[in-house]
Order: structure tokens, then C-alpha cells, then sequence
């Protein structure tokens, strides 16, 4: 192993280029790392090639929702009235009631 670092789930890496990443799953038995980057692609690297990248550690970016940069205020669903945790009582709640 090389000066790498781990892959771990969840976390926000770096490439050499600068690009942002992050580890989105980690198969040990199999050796494989799927890694999610900002703008949304979706890749696979066997732990070999992972730390032959020589990715680094890195906090989030500012903007972490580059890959939804093309939603619409209306692919969030109904914002104009979002339900708060206190006034839902159950799944009941979210179900239209029959007449």
C-alpha cells in the first residue's frame, strides 16, 4: 500500500486533478470501491487501483449538491407547505382519507 488513504463510506476525497468524490460503497470481500463524484458520475475502482490514485481526504465541498444543479425548485415536491416532525402522528398522516 501506498501513502492512500482508506476509502470509507461517506467520506469526501479528492483526485489528483482536484476533482471531488465521494465513497458511496465499499465491498471489502470483493475489493471494490464505488465512488459518486460532484457532478453525479458514478464509478467503480478495485482497492488496488484506488490507492494507486493517490486520492486525499477532503471536507465536503461548499456547494454539495453539484450533481443536482439542474433540479427545479418543483423537483423538491411541495415545498409551500412541508410537513415538521410535529405534526405528523404516523403514516396515516401522508394517506387521503376516503369518503
Amino acid at each position: 500500500m501506498n501513502d492512500s488513504v482508506l476509502p470509507i463510506v461517506n467520506e469526501w476525497y479528492q483526485d489528483p486533478q482536484g476533482d471531488y468524490l465521494m465513497v458511496i460503497a465499499l465491498d471489502e470481500d470483493e475489493g471494490i470501491v464505488e465512488v459518486q463524484y460532484f457532478e453525479g458520475e458514478i464509478e467503480e475502482f478495485d482497492l488496488e487501483t484506488w490507492y494507486a490514485m493517490g486520492f486525499e481526504s477532503s471536507e465536503a465541498p461548499e456547494d454539495w449538491s453539484g450533481s443536482f444543479d439542474d433540479l427545479e425548485r418543483d423537483d423538491l415536491g411541495d415545498t409551500d407547505y412541508p410537513m415538521h416532525p410535529e405534526d405528523w402522528n404516523g403514516p396515516a398522516d401522508e394517506m387521503e382519507m376516503l369518503d
